[in-house]
């Protein structure tokens, strides 16, 4: 059987965190257990509330982070065993501010055949063929070769960014929330262009956001992740049109319509935040769960999968046995 293209087996991942002057410092855990795999030419979206690991997971994935245990898999092999620049030729990141990620004080140019010159790829007359040829891939006039980044849009940015990532040819791109610093009119033209290179070069993506109706769009799976855990994981079809754990069905509920009189969407959470240094026992979610039962404030649900999908609740044994 063919392994994954990129895999995570059970991974964890904590922090130290100060808590305070003359205070021992406290145990974050902010990946907890976390299994998820990413099939090759697939787009994997991966959502959740501030603060839940999805950063986390995209550092691990990038190698930026190591694995505190379990085990993350690049075709079968571990990515622990792999060389650096092995695993930057293979994934590569977009992040979300392309002004922040992007070296003010190199051009456009440079700035996209830096990877080039890191991996030792092509001559100086090579590299600047391979860096005219991407920026027309990503829609760059070859006039901005010889621009600063403060020259240019938000939207130009992140299509250099895109440009940097790609131009080593990798097979997996971790897409950080690669819109939310974007103009809503900017937005879709770079989402279209994320979906046209991924069919023209067989990418695959990890996607990470905030905005369901961006990952509704460009996912063909969604993973929901909550304090560290992946609590419901299937088909993006179906995750939006039947979602089964109670913290899904919240985060769907709380998108905003644009139908005028109906006011904020009431998600049924709460105003508190759920503490992630003293996380609740049983089920992380019951606290603010309104359909939480006993059973949940004292057992971990375990997960449960059947058709492709995943969920860990105990409202659904009867559903997903």
């Amino acid at each position: 059987m063919t392994p994954p293209l990129l895999e995570m087996r059970d991974v964890t991942r904590s922090f130290e965190v100060s808590a305070g002057l003359l205070r021992r410092r406290r145990t974050l855990r902010a990946v907890n257990g976390v299994s998820l795999r990413l099939e090759k030419g697939e787009v994997l979206g991966l959502v959740g509330e501030s603060g839940c690991g999805k950063s986390t997971i995209a550092k691990m994935l990038l190698g930026l982070l190591p694995p505190q245990s379990g085990a993350i898999l690049l075709e079968g092999r571990s990515l622990a065993a792999l060389d650096r620049k092995a695993v930057a030729r293979r994934i590569q990141p977009v992040f979300q501010d392309p002004y922040s990620s992007l070296n003010p004080r190199k051009t456009v140019g440079a700035i996209i055949a830096l990877p080039l010159r890191v991996h030792g790829i092509g001559d100086r007359r090579e590299r600047r063929a391979r860096v005219f040829a991407m920026m027309d891939r990503v829609g760059l006039a070859p006039r901005l070769h010889a621009s600063f980044p403060s020259q240019l849009s938000g939207g130009q940015r992140q299509r250099v960014a895109i440009a940097r990532a790609l131009i080593t040819a990798p097979e997996i791109l971790i897409c950080d929330e690669p819109t939310s610093a974007l103009d809503v009119s900017v937005q879709s033209q770079i989402l279209n262009l994320l979906q046209d290179l991924r069919r023209e070069l067989g990418l695959t993506y990890l996607l990470i956001s905030h905005n369901l109706a961006v990952v509704e769009h460009m996912a063909t799976r969604v993973a929901v992740m909550y304090l560290g855990r992946i609590v419901e994981e299937a088909a993006s079809e179906t995750l939006f049109g039947r979602p089964r754990h109670p913290y899904t069905e919240a985060l769907l509920a709380s998108v905003l319509t644009p139908e005028p009189g109906l006011g904020l969407p009431d998600t049924g959470l709460g105003a508190a935040f759920p503490n992630p240094l003293e996380p609740p026992s049983g089920c992380a979610f019951h606290p603010r769960c309104p359909k939480a039962m006993p059973l949940c404030r004292g057992t971990p649900p375990p997960a449960r999968s059947k058709d492709g999908a995943r969920v860990e609740c105990h409202l659904c044994a009867a559903a997903v046995p």
